[in-house]
């Protein structure tokens, strides 16, 4: 796989659930603090298992969203509403740097969440550029959301980097809601990516630029259909390696030599058991997932079972 730019703004213990915003995360603001991740659900996974290669002393806390995923089938303003809602939660919580693991979210958000909150902020973009790169047949995939492909932000990818590479763009209805129930293979996975996948092989394509966070633990269903005939883009590498130099031009990176990190922190406004159940699967992490209730204007009443 190929790792796609990313810009900055300068993935078994029990259950346990809390009634209120304010879990005890120590709020150090220093190198020791944590970076804080979010996603709308369980995409951001592939984020964090990259950051935790790329930089394996940082703590991390995690924050899945996954009560209103997906964001792909929401509306912009709740987008932004929740985004800016969690970034805040995660900055009141210690977080020294918040990286937005989701396209749809970075596509809707960004520039808002930038402006409200006083920590950096990395987001994600599908891989446009280095598809166009890559490409000798000129034609590329891409699978996203159907807000990230609609999104300014996307149009404005392809203006800058699609030239003279024709992109065939694939809105990924129902990928996401596979993986939020941890289904990376089953049959009628396979025939729903099959249906996506083969207008653009048929089309000539040799790239696929994997759009959403999601979708890198489909990775092996889409090989096992497209075989060696698409190169693959994926963010995640591209995002933790700009979090490094962010963390390194803020002198907030933990200092080497201080012991390894703590286990990753996990945090979901539904009741976690996918979260806690993708996280051992595929990262072979076995953590509690903490049940949490984040108002936002838009979802101000509290889910009556986060209690």
């Amino acid at each position: 796989m190929t790792a796609a730019a990313a810009f900055d703004g300068t993935t078994s213990g029990p259950h346990t659930e809390t009634a209120s915003a304010a879990p005890s995360i120590p709020k150090v603001s220093s190198a020791h603090a944590p970076v804080g991740i979010f996603d709308s659900g369980l995409g951001g996974l592939s984020v964090l298992r990259a950051v935790r290669a790329q930089l394996p002393g940082e703590s991390i806390v995690y924050v899945a969203d996954s009560l209103y995923a997906p964001y792909g089938e929401r509306d912009d303003d709740f987008i932004a509403d929740r985004t800016l809602a969690i970034g805040q939660w995660l900055v009141e919580q210690g977080a020294k740097v918040l990286v937005v693991a989701c396209n749809t979210a970075t596509a809707q958000s960004i520039a808002l969440v930038r402006e409200r909150l006083p920590i950096p902020l990395i987001g994600v973009e599908p891989g446009v550029k280095p598809a166009a790169l890559q490409s000798k047949t000129r034609v590329a995939g891409v699978l996203a959301t159907q807000v990230t492909l609609r999104s300014a932000r996307f149009q404005d990818l392809l203006q800058r980097y699609a030239a003279d590479c024709r992109f065939l763009c694939q809105p990924g209805h129902g990928l996401v809601q596979a993986v939020e129930r941890c289904d990376v293979g089953s049959a009628e996975l396979r025939a729903l990516l099959q249906n996506y996948l083969q207008p653009m092989l048929d089309a000539g394509a040799d790239t696929l630029v994997l759009g959403c966070t999601h979708y890198p633990f489909l990775d092996a269903a889409i090989r096992d259909i497209v075989g060696d005939r698409l190169t693959l883009i994926d963010t995640s590498v591209a995002i933790a390696r700009q979090l490094e130099r962010v963390l390194d031009q803020q002198g907030l990176r933990t200092a080497s030599g201080t012991g390894p990190a703590l286990a990753p922190r996990f945090f979901s406004t539904s009741d976690g058991t996918h979260l806690q159940q993708l996280a051992e699967t595929l990262l072979d992490l076995a953590a509690p997932v903490e049940r949490v209730h984040i108002p936002s204007r838009r979802t101000a009443a509290p889910d009556p079972q986060a209690v």
